[in-house]
């Protein structure tokens, strides 16, 4: 690894850049460049709704390189804010960043500024998670039928589209279509659920290649400043999406991943042993499990992409 890929992979738990922050979520930050947006993604990692300590070295990088992966492979699908993702280009088009690209080289990218839609564009192609827990109770998602029968992670006839509401703490809430198109109108809400099923087709196809399942993910979009409709945020990663090892896979029970279940299986025992919550603080991960999550995501980005994350 050259000095400078050394300097982008050190972990970075919080960032330090001379702009101003439009909005900092728990794990990416926006910096305002005035017409344009420098988006970060730290290596903070979060579970059960709080902020580990520990950061997850690569993550961010991950994420964002993974995103940019997917930006290539859907412009013919739907226009997206990106404008550079490597750091060099990005320096190009924003010389003022030179001088810390250390700190956000390749977990940053820069891109043009929208206004988001509030609302989560979520495609279920397999039953786990949160749809699995309401089917088990009701039959149902987001309060409409699914077909009888079903077993944990079986693959359903056809993709399913389920909104969500964003939450600014805690869970996003599931929502009916009918309500999506009360919040952004019934002809966005339309455009929204197409193009968010034909993403979500092009990403299962790709992956399947790959020997990878997309069980579900999540999509995000914006209006740009022309008013066109953008593709926003993270796309098909780790910790927007389910992504399970196809070799492993066996419906009727909850599936291994790509992503940070270490992580969670970690805390899960921590409170079985009661000595933890889920309440803020968090407690600090156990470095044999940073190394692991660590591991996950980076094999996640070279099984996606086929080379390693700092080829």
């Amino acid at each position: 690894m050259t000095d400078t890929m050394t300097s982008y992979a050190e972990p970075r738990h919080s960032l330090d850049l001379p702009f101003p922050i439009l909005r900092e979520g728990k794990v990416r930050s926006m910096y305002d460049l005035g017409d344009r947006i420098l988006m970060v993604a730290s290596d903070r990692i979060s579970a059960f709704d709080c902020i580990i300590p520990n950061p997850i070295p690569h993550k961010g990088a991950v994420l964002t390189q993974l995103s940019s992966f997917w930006f290539d492979r859907t412009e013919d699908i739907v226009d997206n804010h990106r404008i550079a993702a490597d750091p060099a280009e990005i320096i190009a088009a924003a010389p003022e960043l030179a001088d810390t690209a250390d700190i956000w080289g390749l977990r940053g990218m820069l891109v043009k500024k929208a206004d988001p839609f509030p609302v989560e564009c979520v495609v279920r192609g397999f039953i786990s998670g949160s749809a699995w827990k309401e089917y088990c109770e009701s039959g149902t998602l987001a309060g409409e039928p699914l077909p009888e029968g079903l077993r944990e992670s079986d693959e359903y006839p056809e993709p399913i589209f389920s909104p969500a509401t964003k939450a600014e703490e805690g869970h996003d809430e599931n929502i009916t279509f009918d309500h999506m198109c009360d919040i952004v109108g019934p002809e966005t809400a339309a455009k929204l659920r197409h193009m968010s099923l034909e993403l979500y087709r092009r990403g299962r196809d790709t992956l399947r290649d790959r020997g990878i399942i997309l069980a579900d993910t999540k999509y995000e979009f914006g209006r740009g400043r022309d008013g066109r409709i953008m593709l926003i945020d993270e796309v098909m990663t780790p910790d927007s999406s389910r992504f399970w090892p196809a070799d492993l896979y066996e419906p009727g029970r909850g599936q291994p991943s790509l992503d940070k279940q270490p992580v969670r299986d970690y805390l899960e025992q921590m409170v079985q042993r009661g000595e933890w919550d889920k309440t803020p603080p968090a407690p600090e991960l156990d470095a044999e499990v940073v190394t692991t999550t660590a591991d996950r995501y980076r094999e996640a980005f070279r099984r996606v992409t086929g080379h390693d994350l700092y080829d």
